[in-house]
């Protein structure tokens, strides 16, 4: 048994199918059958029930997936460490964020980080932040991008940024001038007990803004009336500009989004509700050292 053993069935229990597996390990769908036949009959037992086209884990695969996990996600912080100790300035580096981020902050820092560490190769995984945690712990990601609650207790994270969640709505809104000006607030405050006949545009509940939103309209002596719910960060503020709802959103994406002009922008909270950017990854796991280059670069950036 290899290392390249324990990738293959793993590509395998991932895709649940010979042909998409394959595909991924860039290798013929018969080369892979004849593989896992080999080793099944090697183990003397199932690793995967076939139903159909579909590929399922048996207890007995299950197992061995986990610890292939470990082992695979071991020997890539070894070559990492190794890679460091020698100074190679090669390597790989799997990075995951949400795509909404991924638009505007990876121009702005791989072209700078790759300048720096042309010989490592960048995978890019773009996945809802409902999934990023799970990415780390899997070792489907070395790095991964997004804003707190961190809630898996097997992720650890760095602090990129602070920054705040704001409510945006149409400068033509009538409420649009209702802000307060508040010392400890950077924008006009808004009391959001004014808002009781506005509409909502509302994140999809597995977004993290979600988690931070959800409690301040619990806290509501009345029920928000909720016009749309979208994962879409781009087209809930165009929406929000154009006067079709109240939309909560993190000042980041606001730098890089055009509509702005076009909005009101407003702290809420008591009196705001603030947010960390952060780097995360494995707890316990070796970060490289261009790893730890790369959220330098996108600090510099943030």
């Amino acid at each position: 048994m290899d290392f390249r053993d324990l990738s293959y069935v793993v590509a395998i229990a991932k895709y649940g199918n010979i042909t998409r597996a394959a595909d991924s390990l860039y290798i013929t769908q018969p080369t892979l059958t004849k593989f896992l036949q080999g080793l099944e009959k090697k183990l003397d037992q199932k690793l995967f029930h076939r139903i159909g086209n579909k590929y399922a884990l048996t207890y007995a695969g299950e197992r061995y997936v986990s610890r292939a996990v470990e082992i695979l996600n071991m020997k890539k912080e070894l070559d990492d460490e190794m890679h460091d100790i020698v100074r190679s300035n090669a390597g790989s580096l799997r990075i995951a964020c949400p795509a909404m981020r991924s638009t505007y902050m990876l121009p702005c820092t791989l072209p700078v980080f790759s300048a720096r560490w042309p010989n490592v190769k960048i995978d890019l995984v773009e996945a809802s932040s409902l999934l990023l945690e799970g990415m780390l712990v899997s070792g489907e990601a070395d790095l991964a991008f997004f804003n707190r609650p961190v809630k898996n207790s097997l992720v650890d994270f760095e602090v990129i940024s602070h920054e705040e969640v704001v409510l945006v709505i149409s400068q033509e809104h009538p409420l649009a001038k209702c802000g307060t000006i508040r010392s400890d607030c950077k924008f006009p405050w808004m009391d959001l007990t004014l808002l009781e006949d506005v509409e909502f545009i509302l994140q999809a509940e597995t977004q993290r803004t979600w988690q931070t939103v959800g409690p301040l309209l619990r806290a509501l002596p009345f029920e928000p009336k909720v016009r749309l719910r979208t994962s879409n960060i781009q087209a809930a503020v165009e929406l929000a500009a154009a006067g079709y709802g109240a939309y909560f959103v993190t000042e980041s994406h606001l730098r890089h989004i055009r509509a702005r002009e076009r909005l009101a922008f407003f702290s809420v909270g008591e009196p705001s509700t603030p947010v960390d950017f952060v780097a995360a990854f494995r707890k316990g796991s070796y970060l490289s050292y261009y790893a730890r280059e790369y959220i330098r670069v996108v600090r510099d950036f943030t």
